[in-house]
């Protein structure tokens, strides 16, 4: 049976064998921005989902650009080489594409992990003072960040072009970069965080600006034959803040510069945000974008149903589903998904005979039994 989910996309000089992306998840677990056997384990799981592509959570080009003490980073030779020993584990047992989630959190930096609470830890609890587009906190109880000079982004467009090229250097198969929720690149792009009167600031085109500036910077760095998209927050989600018409003038510029594709998102970067929250919620964003580009968009939020991310590819909503925390609750959402789907999916050989009965060609291999 064909089925749009499990139908290939190309992306740039590769194939996808199916629809279905494991999306970036935080799991800020790493120390001192480094991988460690946590990061193995929970990625290899996930690398041996069936689905087509696998991000890696949001990696920080900069150490006070990490989102908690405990995110990833990739920024110097040690968080290089721990990456690279985790990199290399899930490429021992899956061929599954790889791709990372290259960011800086800006403001919402030097903050706690959410089961810590997850607000803003001061340097003199152990975090550091936060550099954003304009200084104006998070939330108004916080101290606010520090305004990045000019110098200050042309360094940092520098500390983004190098983590690029580390993530080449690591054989990452592509990359994303992480311009939603809230973080640097969408600070710059919503009226609520950027105040500036520079030429980052005010219009549209101005707060554009640097986002592109940096996307402009890193895939002149990415080699021409890998592909790289970038996830956007489609809606602040509050009355006057990026909405989804500046996300497609966005989305557009980025596809003239290279973009391979968008991944739709929406909210963070004010804690004012009124989502509406249902099955599919954020899918009309990807829906109004695909009418726009050229280039392939990703749906993410509260997809989890087969049938249903069937039906938003098969209508033409999005091109590529992305599940997160589905993915998290069940690794193996992708096989279910298959049978009931009636497709075939790749699995390990070890775990062909885990099939049941009545789906003899989910894996598209014949049983096996013990001798």
């Amino acid at each position: 049976m064909t089925t749009h989910l499990f139908s290939p996309i190309r992306l740039r000089s590769f194939d996808l064998p199916n629809r279905i992306i494991v999306a970036p998840m935080c799991q800020y677990s790493a120390v001192d921005g480094k991988a460690n056997n946590w990061h193995t384990v929970h990625l290899g799981q996930l690398a041996l989902s069936g689905a087509g592509m696998l991000i890696v959570e949001a990696t920080a080009v900069e150490p006070i650009g990490r989102i908690t003490p405990g995110c990833l980073g990739l920024y110097d030779d040690d968080t290089e080489q721990a990456l690279g020993w985790t990199l290399d584990a899930v490429r021992e047992v899956s061929p599954i594409r790889m791709c990372l989630q290259i960011a800086h959190a800006g403001r919402k930096a030097s903050s706690g992990r959410p089961w810590d609470g997850g607000q803003l830890i001061p340097a003199s609890a152990g975090g550091w003072q936060p550099a954003g587009p304009s200084a104006v906190p998070h939330l108004e109880a916080e101290a606010p960040p520090r305004e990045m000079s000019l110098e200050d982004l042309q360094a940092l467009t520098q500390r983004f072009v190098e983590a690029t090229e580390r993530a080449n250097r690591l054989g990452f198969d592509a990359i994303e970069v992480h311009s939603a929720h809230g973080y640097l690149l969408h600070q710059f792009l919503s009226p609520i965080s950027n105040h500036r009167t520079d030429q980052y600031g005010g219009s549209l085109e101005n707060r554009m600006r640097f986002p592109l500036e940096v996307f402009t910077a890193m895939r002149a760095a990415w080699p021409a034959h890998k592909p790289m998209g970038i996830r956007i927050s489609c809606s602040d989600w509050v009355e006057g803040g990026w909405d989804i018409d500046g996300t497609i003038a966005f989305a557009k510029r980025c596809e003239t510069l290279g973009a391979d594709w968008i991944d739709a998102s929406s909210g963070g970067v004010s804690p004012k945000q009124k989502i509406i929250l249902g099955p599919g919620y954020q899918v009309h964003f990807a829906e109004a974008i695909r009418k726009e580009v050229k280039i392939p968009v990703m749906a993410v939020g509260l997809i989890t149903e087969p049938a249903q991310a069937e039906e938003i590819l098969t209508s033409g909503k999005a091109d590529m589903i992305a599940l997160a925390r589905g993915m998290l609750y069940n690794p193996r959402w992708a096989w279910h998904a298959a049978a009931e789907l009636g497709a075939s999916i790749e699995a390990p050989r070890q775990y062909w005979r885990s099939q049941p009965s009545t789906q003899k060609a989910l894996f598209g291999k014949t049983s096996f039994g013990a001798r």
